[in-house]
């Protein structure tokens, strides 16, 4: 193993002193209706974090332009749901399972995430919870393709997930969850969700450290492939790049 012998692996974790604030917590929902039932699970699920002791903002949506990889950057709600996601430690993603996977309106948002602004990656290490609703059987093929997703953004996602089946049936007149395993299994998710936020948010940096990284450090940068255009953040993409972009 001597091309490791320049290399020094710390594999402890660091002693912190703890944070003391409230975990902050974001939460994503994936329909633009008004009375959407992915919404309404969402907003349980901010309650019970709320009550649990959580700092909870929502994302609205609505009027977020179609990911056009860069070209509206600088629009009103990307630089919202930007700015929400680099405060958050945690998130939840909620979503309808809509022709067996999860919305477009979910996957546009995950789309205007970049792995990179800058030198901070918004998403790296935070913890992420996954929910589905359906409108017929149970289904996980919503929250099984939001885990990739989770996993692409290098984030931490949670063993428990939550998938609720014919949703229009689990709800009160007022938004609230009725009483049911469903609306347990959502407790139960967010109270691992709290669990995993206090036991790595200190840690992030450290869970997620590479050793290729930190390789690459110490190497002369090149210059960023067309391939990864769409995924790193670029002010003014050049025209090469626009012309080269693979999607």
């Amino acid at each position: 193993m001597q091309y490791l012998d320049t290399h020094t692996f710390n594999l402890q974790t660091p002693v912190k002193t703890a944070s003391e604030h409230k975990p902050k917590v974001l939460i994503l929902y994936g329909s633009l209706r008004v009375n959407s039932i992915s919404k309404k699970v969402a907003i349980e699920a901010g309650n019970i974090l709320t009550y649990m002791g959580a700092e909870v903002r929502y994302f609205n949506p609505q009027g977020l332009p179609i990911f056009d990889h860069g070209e509206s950057a600088e629009h009103p709600k990307v630089l919202e749901l930007r700015d929400l996601v680099t405060w958050s430690e945690a998130q939840v993603w909620s979503s309808p399972e809509l022709h067996g996977n999860m919305s477009a309106a979910l996957k546009n948002q995950i789309d205007w995430i970049p792995l990179s602004i800058g030198a901070v990656r918004p998403t790296q290490g935070k913890v992420l919870a996954v929910m589905q609703v359906s409108g017929g059987s149970q289904s996980f093929n919503a929250v099984n393709n939001m885990r990739i997703l989770g996993r692409w953004m290098r984030m931490l996602t949670i063993p428990n997930q939550s998938s609720v089946a014919k949703a229009y049936n689990e709800f009160n007149d007022d938004g609230s969850m009725k009483a049911s395993n469903y609306r347990d299994r959502v407790v139960d998710v967010m109270e691992e969700l709290m669990r995993f936020t206090y036991l790595t948010r200190d840690n992030k940096d450290f869970l997620v450290d590479r050793y290729s990284e930190r390789k690459a450090q110490v190497t002369p940068q090149k210059e960023i492939p067309p391939a990864m255009a769409d995924i790193l953040e670029q002010k003014t993409p050049s025209v090469e790049t626009k012309q080269m972009s693979c999607c």
